[in-house]
Parts: C-alpha cells; sequence; structure tokens
C-alpha cells in the first residue's frame, strides 16, 4: 500500500482489452492504484511480437507484479493462458493475494 491505497496489478490474457480498461476504471473509482499491461498483442499492438519485445514485457510484468500488494486476473469464461498461470503462480510465490474476474473452483 501507498498511503491509503492498495496497489493491484492486473493479469490476463491481452486478448480480453475491454475487459482489462473495464476492470482498471472500477478497481481505479474504488481507490486502488491499477498497474495494467503496456500493450495488448492480442488486441492489435504488434509490436508486442517483434524481436525481444514479448520477452521484455513478460519480465517487465514480473516486476510489476512486484510492486503490487495483490493481483486481479482478468479471466473471462474462466480463461487462464500459458502466461497467466505463470504469472500467478509468481505471485502466490512471493505472498501476493490473488482475487480472479470468474472465481475459480
Amino acid at each position: 500500500m501507498i498511503g491509503n491505497y492498495k496497489i493491484i496489478t492486473l493479469c490476463g490474457s491481452t486478448k480480453f482489452k475491454d475487459e482489462y480498461l473495464r476492470e482498471q476504471k472500477r478497481l481505479s473509482l474504488e481507490g486502488h492504484i491499477v498497474i495494467s499491461v503496456g500493450l495488448f498483442g492480442h488486441s492489435g499492438d504488434n509490436e508486442v511480437f517483434t524481436d525481444g519485445v514479448k520477452e521484455m514485457l513478460d519480465d517487465m510484468h514480473l516486476r510489476k507484479i512486484d510492486l503490487a500488494d495483490e493481483i486481479f486476473v482478468i479471466n473471462p469464461g474462466g480463461y487462464i493462458g500459458q502466461s497467466t498461470r505463470r504469472e500467478i503462480e509468481y505471485a502466490l510465490s512471493t505472498g501476493k493475494a490473488v482475487n480472479y474476474l470468474v472465481e475459480m473452483k
């Protein structure tokens, strides 16, 4: 936390851009500092797929998790891909709380 504000990093497939934007807005209005992705590779930001960029962004996202108090997983329909699963495992291994758009059973 910084001041009275919990820091939450958003995680999930970048194909869910609309959901990212909706949850970022909702969480911000609830009084949280929200850290999101910088590019939406699966929603048209093709720069992600140039040499070395995806690897850099993946590592950077782990550092965003380091900054956070918890992560919020954007998983419409319960979908969690390989990268998101790795981020969840990383967050849990560093003691971060993990919350989901769609609760996992």
